[in-house]
């Protein structure tokens, strides 16, 4: 019989997801407690998902000792913290995006991590699990893409000033970033999934659509460490909201649906270059297994690599190149030079990319 694993939430937000992955998991995960301060949305999913305890006592998720997992769904600002407790408490620990708010951050949880005896840190990026960006990866996997060249992606969606009454969004303080880290992070993180680490990037950005300090509209052009280039866009400004993602290989083009919040899912478009190299593609696609998604599948793989311990599916080194990303297009926007990766200790914004008032700010908060 497979051990089920038993999690402790915090949060009520984008918790709400989670709690729906663990329910369709329901053979490998239980939930006794949700920790949220907001109890007009704790307490309702604690009904919805039957979950029997609810507190606004986050020490006491670290206290108890029938906790396998403690899974955070705070605002940006708290993870760091909430991750160290967790992991020195003996939990295994699920982070939602964006992980933390350094690089130099993610290097001390990895020295966290590497005397912990064997807790495991997962960083959220659920959109991986797509069925359409899955094939794209199993005809890497088989030789049928060919040479890299160039990838496109767009995250253009729409965040009015009902979005920004939520006090802790629109702040450096808070929220950490922008667009690039809180919206865009997804799509450009299947970037690295399919490509790598990224090598050099040169940013705009600008704050457009809405009166927030952080950016909402950027444009970047990125150098990848395998020789492709990308160009990826992000704007909170979209009246019609899209997210397309599009790899142009040597031997075939990928490209995804428009599905603003779902685009790594199928059906996605695999056009080869000549009839006979489109039915190998065919062929292999035509053996593709489906599986979940999302983060039912993400909260599957964790279960597994748990019991047999193994790395995460997604793993610390995910969560830094994706935020080596977000730190190199901050940098090139405030200097109006290309920035190189990776992010070292010797790096101007290894401790914080928070602007420099910013940062004078939450240190004497």
């Amino acid at each position: 019989m497979t051990r089920k694993l038993r999690v402790g939430v915090l949060g009520a937000g984008i918790a709400e997801r989670h709690l729906i992955g663990f329910r369709w998991n329901s053979d490998l995960f239980e939930v006794p407690v949700l920790c949220s301060l907001d109890a007009d949305r704790g307490q309702p999913l604690c009904e919805e998902h039957k979950i029997p305890e609810y507190t606004q006592d986050t020490n006491s998720l670290f206290a108890r000792d029938d906790l396998d997992i403690i899974d955070i769904a705070t605002p940006p600002s708290s993870h760091f913290e909430l991750c160290k407790k967790a992991i020195e408490s003996g939990k295994h620990v699920i982070c939602e995006k964006p992980l933390f708010g350094s690089i130099a951050e993610v290097d001390e949880m990895e020295k966290i991590l590497a005397r912990s005896n064997g807790r495991k840190l997962m960083p959220i990026f659920q959109y991986r699990y797509g069925t359409g960006l899955q094939k794209l990866k199993l005809l890497i996997e088989r030789g049928l893409a060919g040479k890299p060249f160039l990838t496109t992606i767009e995250t253009h969606w729409w965040r009015g000033s009902d979005y920004y009454a939520v006090p802790w969004r629109g702040k450096w303080a808070t929220e950490l970033g922008g667009g690039l880290l809180g919206h865009a992070i997804h799509a450009h993180d299947m970037l690295n999934y399919v490509h790598g680490p990224c090598a050099e990037v040169f940013s705009y950005g600008a704050t457009l659509v809405n009166p927030i300090e952080v950016e909402d509209t950027a444009s970047l052009s990125v150098k990848m460490k395998n020789g492709s280039l990308a160009t990826l866009s992000m704007t909170l400004g979209s009246r019609k909201e899209i997210s397309r993602l599009r790899f142009c290989f040597s031997n075939l083009v990928a490209e995804s649906i428009l599905e603003p919040y779902t685009m790594g899912r199928d059906p996605w478009t695999f056009i080869a270059g000549t009839e006979e190299h489109q039915a190998h593609v065919d062929a292999a696609l035509a053996g593709y297994e489906v599986k979940e998604d999302g983060y039912t599948r993400q909260f599957e793989l964790f279960h597994r690599a748990i019991i047999e311990d193994r790395d995460p599916p997604v793993t610390l080194q995910d969560a830094r190149n994706s935020l080596e990303l977000v730190t190199a297009a901050y940098h090139s926007q405030r200097t109006g030079r290309p920035t190189p990766m990776p992010i070292t200790a010797d790096h101007s914004l290894y401790a914080s990319w928070l602007p420099e008032e910013a940062r004078r700010s939450a240190a004497s908060a």
